[in-house]
């Protein structure tokens, strides 16, 4: 049986290592086995925060230099990503979970049905209460939208309700979370939601 591959996209600062830092927790807690493969353009700075981190063996955590627009390898050529599973899954056979975290894009990003079973994409309560109306290719096609840094809305003039009402409005319905992922707020639902819809359907 091959691991479930959910990809995290999101823009720049949104919250995507964060979310993922809180999540290792949790899945740790619940027995689900997990690896993560970062993608940064030149550099490994995401994939080492997570490894200092302590909630993951180093060698579980694996990083991918796109060296040009992130949505590059996680959609029109994901080769080096679907090669990174690959190898994770041959080193450590008991894997449930990979996690696939895009490098910073905007709105348009999204993943190859190629690479990943499901995706998350991740906006923040700082970017914007417009984000939503915006309906990007992001909001409208991942599978859950995670609205991350909801107890910054007071501070940065959010009506928050509204924010999820309308992200939940353009989205026909289709799930979306609110977190903050710093604090650990909403992370268990998120990864309840991951094990009704992708680990244990």
């Amino acid at each position: 049986m091959t691991a479930a591959r959910v990809g995290i996209g999101g823009p720049v600062g949104s919250g995507k290592t964060a979310l993922i830092e809180a999540m290792l927790g949790v899945l740790a807690e619940t027995g689900i086995e997990t690896a993560v493969i970062t993608n940064d353009l030149v550099t490994d700075e995401d994939a080492e925060r997570l490894r200092k981190g302590g909630k993951l063996a180093p060698d579980r955590v694996r990083a991918v230099q796109a060296g040009a627009c992130p949505h590059t390898v996680i959609r029109e050529d994901p080769t080096l990503n679907m090669a990174a599973a690959d190898r994770l899954e041959a080193d450590y056979p008991g894997l449930d979970l990979i996690l696939l975290e895009s490098g910073g894009d905007n709105l348009a990003s999204t993943f190859s049905p190629n690479l990943v079973d499901y995706w998350i994409f991740v906006i923040d309560v700082a970017g914007g209460d417009d984000i939503p109306r915006k309906k990007g290719p992001g909001i409208l096609q991942a599978n859950l939208l995670v609205i991350n840094k909801a107890d910054l809305a007071p501070h940065v003039g959010v009506d928050f309700p509204r924010m999820l009402a309308e992200a939940t409005e353009v989205r026909g319905g289709s799930a979306v979370l609110p977190t903050v992922c710093r604090k650990g707020e909403g992370v268990v639902e998120v990864v309840e939601h991951l094990r009704r819809e992708v680990l244990f359907k």
